[in-house]
């Protein structure tokens, strides 16, 4: 079975066991992720309902790209600038792609999750407390920050010229 996903702004086509490099997707080598965004999906020439194919993938490695190399010249002007980028990427291998069977241990995997990220939340209600009381004595010193604009002196008048007196 097949699959068209999209993943980081782009489109592949999978099958189990196939290894593609897509932009950097959170994990670290040796986690399963879930592809979700299934566009198609089929077997052959048959077309299946992508809303139930689920493509589960398998983290190789994060790594670099190759470089790419930038090079800006404005003629006739001395100006040359030459920069260089590596792009970060992962590494996937396709493990499945089937009827979300996958789905449901992606589901007990999360809750441990959220027990780590609650554990975590609770120093981080402390934090906002103290946030609360710094905007107090901004709001404090902020009157006594303004003073009035100074006036400016009145604009003199031009004298009168020499034509204006006759």
């Amino acid at each position: 079975m097949f699959a068209v996903v999209r993943t980081g702004g782009k489109q592949y086509r999978v099958a189990a066991g196939d290894k593609i490099a897509v932009e950097k997707l959170a994990g670290e080598a040796g986690d399963t992720v879930t592809l979700g965004d299934v566009l198609l999906a089929g077997e052959g020439e048959n077309i299946a309902d992508a809303s139930k194919v689920t493509v589960s993938a398998e983290i190789i490695a994060q790594a670099k790209s190759e470089k790419v190399v930038v090079f800006k010249k404005r003629r006739r002007h001395n100006y040359r600038r030459k920069a260089g980028h590596r792009q970060q990427m992962t590494l996937l291998r396709i493990t499945d792609v089937g009827a979300g069977a996958k789905k449901t241990p992606a589901k007990k995997a999360a809750p441990a999750k959220k027990a780590e990220a609650e554990a975590k939340a609770e120093p981080a209600k402390k934090a906002p407390a103290k946030k609360a009381a710094e905007p107090k004595a901004a709001a404090a010193k902020k009157p006594a920050a303004k003073k009035a604009p100074a006036k400016k002196a009145p604009a003199k008048k031009a004298a009168p010229k020499a034509a204006d007196k006759k």
